[in-house]
């Protein structure tokens, strides 16, 4: 099939792309003339797909355009009269009604499909851009759905920009971004099935920028029709195009930030329980050329009546640089293969920044035990990622606070232990920092910690030497070789008892028919004995053996212990296998101090 004859066949179907660009500027659909097609699908039958556009009439007040070019542009010829929409001029355009069907059939499977546009308004039409342009709304009904949406309008919207964008007229080389619309506003609406009712929120955004794309709409959906007509053998010549014009896409858009009302549905589960979900306010950030922008989103929930609930006050993914994705896709070869992909997947790794979400709260039944349910909530829980060298973050901080569950009465092992102390329920946080210093070759670990509410925190920070770039190379022996040479050049602990002790000498004590207070002194002659003896010949020993005394006694309430290398760079994987068979030898290796307060 030449060129000129797949667009004869497919170029009338995106007056719809015309259309869903006025209506919803930033979103290009396609649709197709009413002739029928075969789409290729995995299913045995062919798709059939036939649809068809029927517009009643059109109101024009000074059009350059006659009501019948119009038509024609909302039926599907864009491209025939693309350049004369591009310079369109006109006081107003009034479209009372576009009514689109649709039907799909595979086999003996059918389904028919019924969309109204109404009121379709665009005024002040200078030159291809429009000062405003509305709809009135978009009914749907299918077999199975019906959906009512609202009003949706924006002010500014540029047809040309529009057109030239995806290449449907000669943008004459042009680069730079332009204003597509502003003032986008969409009133929301209604969806139903047969199990399900939505009430969907209105959604806003400040402007929609964009540039055109090096390769022109006609082209892409020419490559994307080749790729379809053989999955299972894709020609690595058309599968480079399609790379890079995936990377070009990535930088075309700019957007200003965009909010959603949210939505609310109702409806029943797979046993016909009542469920509802919600989700009530979604914002993106401004999207950016290379930057996949920032989504928050607040107030989910999902709950099943008589069954359980999961809520979240919030969910934030934060925004990720697609920076290194897009370079690497423009070096993609004229013929490109699996093993290209292979070679390059860390470099198509995007350095996105993390996630944080805060107020989980989930009480479902446990699906391994009948008699239990699962009841946990979290605070606050935060991934902040950084620093990214070959698809690898170098920069982490993981941390959750207030993760509150209450213990099954019949667990493990651990679980009983926790009872045992009279736990029934925990309340703890956690956090994981650190970051790799690539001019000292370190890798310095700020906090690694731990914090049960009224029990204990622990808190560990380190500094790893020999830390080099290879160790996130792209070779894999490169990056074991790399992990080979770490050293531990110094560690500190730090224990803060919160009333752990208390709970484990009252364990002890009732076992022992004892009291906790007589106790304590005991312990503590106990633990200072050991740390003596085990540390022997190391310097300091008896102020170590004091420190930990102190703690154990009670006296203290933190106990800090640091332990440093002698030697340059540290303890490396030689000195931690000779300690397996004599651990005493790690001694005569490092210094050790310990304080209590």
């Amino acid at each position: 099939m030449t060129f000129n004859a797949f667009a004869s066949r497919r170029l009338p179907t995106l007056a719809a792309a015309c259309l869903i660009g006025v209506v919803l500027p930033a979103t290009p659909a396609l649709s197709q003339d009413k002739s029928k097609i075969k789409t290729k699908a995995p299913a045995p039958a062919a798709l059939e797909i036939a649809h068809s556009v029927s517009i009643p009439h059109i109101d024009t007040v000074d059009s350059n355009l006659s009501e019948d070019v119009l038509s024609a542009i909302l039926s599907g010829a864009i491209a025939e009269h693309a350049d004369a929409l591009a310079g369109l001029d006109a006081t107003s355009i009034t479209v009372p009604e576009i009514v689109f069907t649709l039907s799909s059939q595979r086999g003996k499977s059918r389904d028919d499909a019924l969309v109204t546009f109404s009121d379709l308004v665009l005024t002040d039409v200078t030159d291809g851009v429009a000062g405003s342009v509305t709809l009135g709304g978009i009914a749907v009904e299918t077999d199975k759905t019906s959906a009512d949406f609202g009003t949706m309008s924006a002010a500014n919207f540029n047809i040309g920009g529009m057109l030239g964008l995806y290449g449907l007229v000669d943008a004459a080389g042009r680069t730079e971004f332009q204003t597509i619309y502003t003032d986008f506003t969409a009133a929301g609406g209604n969806l139903e099935t047969d199990e399900t009712s939505c009430a969907i929120g209105a959604a806003a955004g400040a402007w929609f920028k964009a540039r055109p794309l090096q390769t022109s709409f006609i082209e892409i959906m020419a490559l994307t029709q080749a790729l379809e007509d053989d999955p299972d053998d894709l020609d690595p010549a058309l599968l480079s195009s399609m790379v890079r014009i995936y990377a070009d896409i990535l930088t075309a858009f700019e957007t200003s930030e965009m909010s959603f009302d949210g939505l609310s549905c109702s409806g029943v589960d797979d046993e016909d329980r009542p469920l509802t979900f919600d989700i009530a306010g979604l914002v993106m950030d401004g999207m950016s050329p290379g930057i996949y922008p920032a989504i928050s989103m607040d107030g989910f929930s999902v709950v099943v009546e008589g069954d359980g609930a999961v809520t979240l006050d919030n969910l934030t993914i934060k925004q990720a640089d697609l920076g290194g994705v897009i370079a690497t896709l423009e070096t993609v070869p004229d013929n490109v293969d699996e093993t290209w992909f292979e070679e390059h997947g860390r470099a198509l790794i995007p350095s996105m920044e993390g996630l944080s979400f805060a107020g989980l709260s989930i009480d479902i039944p446990d699906p391994d035990n009948a008699d239990e349910r699962i009841q946990a909530s979290v605070g606050a829980f935060d991934l902040t990622l950084g620093e990214y060298l070959n698809g690898i973050p170098t920069d982490l901080d993981i941390s959750a606070t207030n993760i509150q569950a209450v213990l099954p009465e019949n667990g493990d092992d651990t679980l009983e232990q926790l009872r045992a102390l009279g736990i029934t329920d925990i309340d703890f946080g956690f956090r994981l920092a650190g970051a790799w210093n690539e001019a000292d070759s370190i890798i310095d670990i700020e906090e690694v910690s731990f914090t049960g509410v009224d029990l204990v925190t622990l808190n560990l920070a380190g500094i790893i030497a020999n830390a080099t770039a290879d160790l996130f190379a792209l070779d894999e022996n490169a990056m074991i070789e790399a992990g080979r040479e770490l050293a531990l050049k110094a560690i500190r602990v730090n224990v803060a008892d919160a009333g752990l002790a208390d709970l484990v000498l009252a364990i002890a004590a009732a076992e022992q028919g004892g009291d906790p207070a007589r106790l304590r002194p005991i312990y503590a002659d106990l633990a200072k004995g050991t740390v003596i003896s085990l540390l022997a010949g190391v310097a300091d020993a008896a102020k170590l053996g004091d420190a930990v005394a102190a703690f154990v006694s009670g006296s203290a309430k933190t106990l800090e212990i640091g332990i440093t290398a002698k030697d340059e760079p540290g303890l490396d994987m030689a000195d931690f296998l000779a300690a397996e068979k004599d651990p005493a030898s790690l001694l005569g290796k490092v210094n050790i101090s310990a304080t209590a307060k």
